[in-house]
């Protein structure tokens, strides 16, 4: 075996399972929008008077206006339209309103990830915390965030707050969750021995937290980190939706829901979902270079 062939084995290993399910997907989608999209154009022709054959029917489906469900290539060419053909700065460009909603994203998921922690030290080194905190923490995420999103932005209306603020508050309430909980678990993970080795060595609670409690939560802070900045992303969205923005990928869904202009709604989800993909893709980054210096890497 030659080392370009297996070169090409271990590159095949690495992406052949996700380029498959890619494949299976296209596929399903494509499927998915000829059924769906069948009724419109059997109905125009119905109306013309004309008998469409498979071909035809399938052609049609493929190139409707506002089609119920959008072909995978029309939903490509609207993202490249609003981002490739379009100025960084002009308000069509899904780039630009990529970055109004990974603002708030960043922001909220800053004050999500600092609340989490706080509490989670909090719950670990405070017995009256844990149990009178932790359960709150816990109710707090069975209340539906489209149900808080429009009451935090009202009250912070109120009082003078607007713009930014409100969706990172939304997406601070999604994300300091798993973060909490992540952190909370990844600083009871040290056993009795490794705890009672610090007390002989006369540590005190500061020492065992930097020495040793903080160290081994790193695992579980990264696990719900990147759990946290996805969540995020969702609040900044939802928190874009009752204000009637007209700014954000919230505001593109919104938009594209009050006009009827579906391959502008998937092309603003295709955007968010890519969006999320590459913010977990750097907290994995970041997870990786952290926990090799650390040693816990090889």
């Amino acid at each position: 075996m030659t080392s370009r062939t297996a070169a090409l084995r271990r590159i095949w290993h690495r992406a052949g399972p996700i380029l498959t399910i890619l494949a299976v997907l296209l596929a399903v989608w494509y499927a998915s929008a000829v059924a769906l999209n069948a009724a419109w154009a059997k109905d125009k022709a119905k109306r013309a008077d004309t008998v469409l054959t498979f071909s035809e029917l399938v052609s049609d489906t493929m190139s409707q206006d506002k089609p119920l469900l959008p072909a995978p290539h029309q939903v490509a060419e609207e993202i490249y339209k609003t981002t490739v053909l379009k100025k960084v700065t002009s308000k069509r460009s899904l780039i630009w309103h990529g970055w109004i909603t990974l603002s708030a994203t960043l922001l909220g998921f800053a004050f999500g990830t600092a609340l989490g922690m706080l509490l989670a030290v909090g719950i670990v080194y405070s017995r009256a915390t844990d149990m009178s905190v932790m359960p709150w923490v816990i109710t707090s995420q069975t209340i539906p965030i489209l149900a808080v999103a429009p009451m935090i932005i009202v009250v912070l209306n109120a009082v003078g707050v607007s713009g930014l603020l409100p969706k990172a508050f939304i997406s601070m309430y999604l994300s300091f969750f798993p973060v909490a909980v992540g952190m909370v678990k990844g600083l009871r993970a040290p056993d009795q021995m490794q705890l009672d080795q610090m007390r002989t060595w006369s540590a005190t609670k500061a020492t065992s937290f930097w020495k040793l409690r903080l160290p081994s939560s790193m695992p579980y802070l990264f696990a719900s980190l990147k759990i946290g900045i996805a969540a995020s992303l969702v609040g900044a969205i939802v928190g874009e939706l009752p204000t009637g923005a007209v700014a954000g990928l919230g505001a593109r869904l919104l938009a594209g829901s009050y006009y009827g202009q579906t391959i502008q709604i998937w092309s603003a989800l295709i955007c968010a979902a890519i969006l999320a993909a590459s913010l977990v893709a750097l907290i994995g980054l970041i997870e990786k270079i952290t926990l090799k210096r650390m040693g816990m890497l090889s």
